[in-house]
């Protein structure tokens, strides 16, 4: 858990300083999804080592609740068929500014189907007026993008599901280095 929090913050790091991109919205979802999985991570590290059953019985109760939300993203990315991606994309072009004009910048590209001319671009093709239109670029990578995430969604959903049964088993522990008299 630890490594994937500090890995999403890391990245979104990374997109921030390359200037690959430059929504804040969607770097502080990123950022925020990173610190809460470590919270989580630390909190199911600091029940265990100090066999805490109340801290081990949220840990276990937030790392299902992630696995559900995890594992149903996962399926979903797998399920989506070249249609619906389609229309998925087309949405977000419509309702995002700020991504449109990062994409439009990357991709070096203009419009979502078609080029408009009339229309302000923040591409380096806009100057020479032969741009191709943003669509069939992406299009291109979802499908395979969609397909990795869902995979390693899926690969991390089960390893979750086992931290689950885990925790569950080591919850129920006595502390070996307790009084031998006490009870749990």
């Amino acid at each position: 858990f630890q490594l994937v929090s500090l890995l999403l913050i890391g990245i979104a790091a990374w997109g921030i300083g390359f200037g690959l991109i430059s929504s804040f919205r969607v770097v502080g979802v990123v950022i925020a999804v990173g610190i809460f999985l470590f919270l989580i991570a630390l909190v199911g590290l600091i029940g265990a080592v100090k066999h805490h059953q109340v801290l081990l019985f949220f840990y276990m109760i937030i790392l299902l609740l992630v696995f559900i939300v995890q594992f149903s993203v996962s399926c979903a990315c797998l399920a989506l068929n070249k249609e619906q991606q389609s229309q998925l994309l087309e949405v977000g072009w419509n309702n995002t500014k700020s991504a449109r004009t990062d994409i439009e910048r990357n991709l070096n590209c203009c419009g979502f189907r078609v080029f408009d001319p009339n229309e302000t671009c923040s591409s380096d093709c806009f100057r020479s007026r032969q741009c191709q239109p943003c669509a069939p670029i992406i299009e291109e990578y979802s499908e395979m993008v969609l397909r990795f995430v869902g995979g390693i969604g899926l690969f991390f959903s089960f390893t979750e599901i086992l931290g689950v049964w885990l925790t569950y088993r080591y919850r129920n522990q006595k502390d070996p280095r307790a009084n031998p008299s006490a009870f749990l």
